[in-house]
């Protein structure tokens, strides 16, 4: 009788390799993002239809409000000839917002990593900015303006750097400290440098939080640097184009001006999340999931 053989067990299969993600993976298309924008673009629409219909259905003598069509024939005639031409002024009103707006945020980002490195400082430094924060532009403007010039765009540019120093301050000291305890350990447990740790870890964490401050500054850029030009300056500024225009009963050209401001703040806002978008790709608050 012979002697049963035992055979091998088969061999299990080998795993299939992992399929690379796809370089644009969890990203969402234009459609979407059309289609994501379509109901606030419908209730924009709504609103400038109403706006219009009621301005021209009521009686408004007395009433300092133009029609959205009014606004549009002011701001076409008055886009770069007239008595206030519109574009140059938003020009250089911008040029002012983003002269202090850089000014502030790169004071705002030493008082940051001094404020991070230090304790000490950072008790000086926090209350310091926040009595800047808490100055009322209306008291403020006419002493810069005296200081530097009334013609001066550096006064304007300073009313915005003391308006954007606050929350570049507070959020980035917030983005350096506030790191994981636990990643801060393995740092040091492989003899890290400091300034590794600086590169590597704080400075990446700090970066959510400074885009964060860079969108709030940009809106408090424009407001400083129009209410700034408020009390005087160069006429061909757009704080100076809403003064002189409202004085003169043109509140069409008011308006323009009104708009062409909002829209410009609009436009940067938007430029700062472009640019959030291409350096933090992947943290929670810029990445999206597909549907």
């Amino acid at each position: 009788m012979t002697a049963a053989t035992t055979r091998p067990a088969p061999a299990a299969p080998a795993p299939a390799p992992a399929r690379p993600s796809a370089p644009h993976a969890g990203r969402r298309s234009l459609g979407h993002r059309l289609r994501d924008a379509l109901p606030t673009i419908l209730v924009f629409v709504g609103v400038v239809l109403v706006w219009e219909v009621f301005l021209r259905t009521v009686d408004r003598r007395g009433v300092p409000v133009p029609s959205p069509s009014e606004i549009w024939t002011a701001l076409v005639a008055s886009w770069s000839s007239g008595p206030w031409p519109i574009a140059p002024a938003a020009l250089n009103t911008l040029i002012e917002a983003v002269g202090g707006l850089i000014i502030g945020t790169v004071a705002g980002l030493i008082a940051a990593g001094i404020a991070a490195r230090f304790m000490t400082a950072r008790d000086i430094l926090l209350p310091l900015g926040i009595g800047a924060s808490a100055v009322p532009i209306i008291a403020f403007a006419p002493l810069v303006n005296t200081w530097f010039g009334v013609l001066n765009p550096l006064s304007k540019m300073i009313i915005v750097a003391v308006l954007v120093f606050f929350p570049v301050v507070v959020n980035v000291t917030r983005g350096l400290t506030a790191v994981d305890p636990s990643a801060l350990e393995l740092m040091r447990s492989y003899a890290a440098s400091e300034w590794a740790v600086i590169g590597k870890l704080r400075v990446p964490n700090a970066l959510p939080y400074f885009f964060t401050a860079l969108k709030v500054a940009m809106t408090l850029s424009l407001i400083g640097a129009i209410v700034g030009e408020y009390f005087g300056g160069s006429s061909d500024v757009l704080g100076r184009v809403i003064v002189q225009s409202a004085s003169a009963l043109r509140f069409d050209v008011t308006w323009a001006a009104i708009v062409v401001g909002a829209v410009t703040g609009i436009v940067l806002y938007l430029v700062i999340v472009a640019v959030e978008r291409v350096v933090i790709p992947w943290h929670a608050s810029v990445r999206r999931e597909e549907p």
